[in-house]
């Protein structure tokens, strides 16, 4: 989504790096470079302005320290503006801390097309993990198939969905969902409600007797982050007629220009709370204004990749991993395994943009069509094929080639590699136990 931002921003402090003395002028040269920069990215023009003029006053009213190059210190200055701008450093948007989400009645609210009702079964997955019992209810009545689509997410993410077809009063619906999540001991209940193409008084009207009925400990504005500065306007209109409690950004990992994004907080003074960074039904996230402000930097973002690695890597499987290794009997159904442990991550491009100065990284692509071509070679193999490549005659790999739609060629390839791996692997196993001996080395634990 930041990625031109991104782009720009990082020319501007490669040059900034080189200066050996911070002036008023070259401060001034800059931070001219950084308003083009948002302003090109879409960052409403005043929220643009008054971030500049705050920079600009913390530069020149700051002295250099001496373990920083003046340079290095705008960046500082900028990165914490940035911070300031998406919502200060508090943990989860807001929350107590990202595993104390307050229970209750949940309103998600915003407009037709946004991925309102996509947002709920993610939103609900992601409550799930965190040990609540949520509810998704259809308060959506006007939008053809609505209930049907919630229905299905239920399915998908394992919530229950309360719907009562063919009822249009959505008062009438909310208040019977209540009684159903209080008689089935359900602790959070999220509201899918109707969209319109636009902000207009009857949808809102229905939406503040729907808030009155339910007195919802939150009401989420769902916004498409490529709306454009018409994201700002809506955000404004909603947040006057609901006095929304936070904001959640969909569609963060498209490629619009995303500046809107970065207005929303100064505009309404409201948190951005999630952030949309997929289409898969994991990709919800709590919104990290630090974590956030560092990628677009190019500083990555290594927390919430240690913590995505944490949640989708297997502890158990990652235990019989080094085991095998230790033993010396690791097989390509190890090695699929952790190819497909891999691809849960996500995209190269989105792992590597996490990482400091690797989100320009070229050729992720290839990397990533490497990566399908590797798992297709491997799953054209027969179960004995895979615990014993070394049966793997010609005969073999031409079937296998012809499965995989690859070439031998790349099957020899693949054996190659991963024969010099086990190979590397024993030479450090060998090196682990022999250092073991010597009480140089204390015992690995695997664990999450």
């Amino acid at each position: 989504m930041f990625d031109s931002l991104s782009e720009k921003l990082q020319a501007v402090f490669k040059n900034l790096r080189g200066y050996g003395k911070l002036t008023e002028k070259n401060v001034a040269d800059a931070l001219r470079e950084v308003r083009l920069a948002l302003l090109e990215a879409d960052v409403n023009y005043k929220v643009a302005r008054d971030f500049i003029e705050r920079t600009k006053q913390r530069a020149l009213g700051q002295e250099v320290l001496n373990s920083v190059t003046p340079g290095q210190q705008i960046i500082k200055i900028v990165h914490d503006e940035l911070v300031a701008l998406m919502g200060g450093n508090a943990e989860g948007g807001g929350w107590p801390s990202k595993q104390e989400f307050p229970t209750g009645n949940w309103m998600m609210v915003g407009l037709h097309g946004c991925g309102k009702t996509t947002t709920c079964g993610k939103l609900a997955k992601l409550l799930a993990k965190q040990g609540r019992k949520p509810l998704l209810v259809a308060c959506d009545v006007y939008r053809p198939a609505a209930i049907d689509q919630l229905e299905t997410l239920g399915k998908q993410v394992q919530v229950p969905v309360f719907s009562m077809r063919g009822e249009t009063d959505v008062v009438k619906i909310a208040k019977q969902a209540m009684s159903v999540a209080q008689s089935q001991g359900r602790d959070v209940v999220i509201f899918d409600t109707a969209g319109r193409l636009h902000v207009d008084r009857e949808l809102v009207q229905e939406l503040v007797r729907m808030k009155e009925a339910l007195a919802p400990q939150e009401v989420l504005l769902v916004a498409d982050s490529a709306t454009g500065q018409e994201a700002v306007n809506i955000a404004e209109h909603f947040d006057k007629a609901l006095s929304i409690t936070g904001i959640v950004l969909t569609k963060l990992d498209g490629d619009a220009r995303g500046g809107a994004a970065l207005s929303m907080r100064a505009v309404t003074g409201k948190p951005i709370k999630f952030a949309g960074v997929g289409e898969k039904l994991d990709d919800l996230e709590p919104f990290y204004a630090e974590r956030m402000a560092g990628r677009i930097l190019g500083m990555g973002d290594v927390v919430s990749l240690v913590e995505k690695a944490q949640e989708t890597f297997d502890a158990e499987k990652a235990e019989e991993m080094q085991a095998k290794i230790a033993d010396q009997s690791l097989n390509l159904e190890d090695f699929l395994s952790q190819l497909q442990q891999l691809k849960k991550l996500g995209p190269l491009e989105n792992l590597l943009g996490m990482l400091p100065g690797m989100s320009k990284m070229p050729d992720l692509s290839v990397g990533e069509s490497q990566l399908k071509r590797l798992e297709a070679i491997i799953q054209s193999m027969t179960p004995m094929e895979r615990r014993r490549p070394e049966i793997l005659n010609a005969g073999r790999r031409t079937r296998i080639a012809r499965g995989s739609g690859t070439s031998v060629a790349e099957i020899n390839d693949l054996l190659k590699q991963f024969n010099a791996m086990k190979k590397m692997m024993k030479e450090m196993g060998k090196m682990q136990k022999a250092m073991g001996r010597k009480g140089m080395l204390p015992k690995m634990r695997l664990g999450r």
